[in-house]
């Protein structure tokens, strides 16, 4: 662990951030996790494959 990580934690731990802080970044996760369960499910779409080029 490098010591740029240790002086973040604890300077996070002195002043977490706020609640809304906290609920905005529990909102973005949940949004990539049920995309992520939308990819999971229906597959990555055809019209989203980027054709390959021809030699």
């Amino acid at each position: 662990m490098n010591h740029r990580w240790l002086v973040k934690a604890k300077r996070w731990a002195q002043n977490p951030p706020s609640p809304a802080q906290i609920k905005f970044i529990a909102a973005l996760i949940g949004l990539c996790l049920i995309l992520f369960g939308i990819e999971h499910v229906f597959g990555w779409p055809d019209a989203l494959t980027p054709n390959r080029l021809r030699p």
